[in-house]
C-alpha cells in the first residue's frame, strides 16, 4: 500500500467516524429539541446544534483521537470554531435547499446536511488543524 493509505489512516478514519457519530447524536437531538419540541424555526435550531456539535466534536476528538495535539486548547477551539464557520454556512445551505426547494422534512434534512458537511470537518481537522 502506498503512503497516503496505511492502518494509522485506517483507524484514525474509524475513531473520527465514531466521534463524529457522537457529535451527530448530540446534534440532532439538539435540533429536534429545539425545532421539534420548542418549534423554533429550523435555521435556528440548526446554528444552535452545530454549535453545541461541534464542542462535542473538538472534545471528542481532542480526548480519543488528537490526544498528542500539542497545540493550545485556545488555539485548537479558535481554529475549530474558525472552520465550523464554513461547516455552519455548508449546513444552513443545506438545510435551506432540502427544506424549501427539496421540500423534505426538517428533521430528514437535517441528516443529509450532517452526512454531507462530515467530509468537511473530518478533512480541515486531519489537513490543517492537528497537521503536525
Amino acid at each position: 500500500m502506498g503512503r497516503r493509505f496505511n492502518i494509522k489512516n485506517f483507524k484514525d478514519v474509524f475513531l473520527y467516524l465514531i466521534i463524529g457519530g457522537v457529535a451527530t447524536i448530540a446534534e440532532w437531538i439538539i435540533f429536534y429539541l429545539i425545532n421539534g419540541v420548542c418549534s423554533w424555526h429550523y435555521i435556528y435550531a440548526t446554528v444552535i446544534a452545530y454549535i453545541f456539535s461541534t464542542f462535542v466534536n473538538w472534545l471528542s476528538g481532542r480526548l480519543i483521537l488528537f490526544k498528542e495535539s500539542k497545540k493550545s486548547i485556545a488555539f485548537e477551539l479558535i481554529s475549530i470554531y474558525a472552520a465550523s464557520v464554513i461547516g455552519l454556512l455548508l449546513n444552513m445551505v443545506i438545510m435551506w435547499m432540502a427544506v424549501e426547494i427539496c421540500h423534505l422534512q426538517e428533521m430528514l434534512s437535517k441528516i443529509i446536511a450532517t452526512g454531507l458537511v462530515f467530509v468537511w470537518n473530518y478533512l480541515i481537522r486531519k489537513m490543517f488543524i492537528y497537521k503536525e
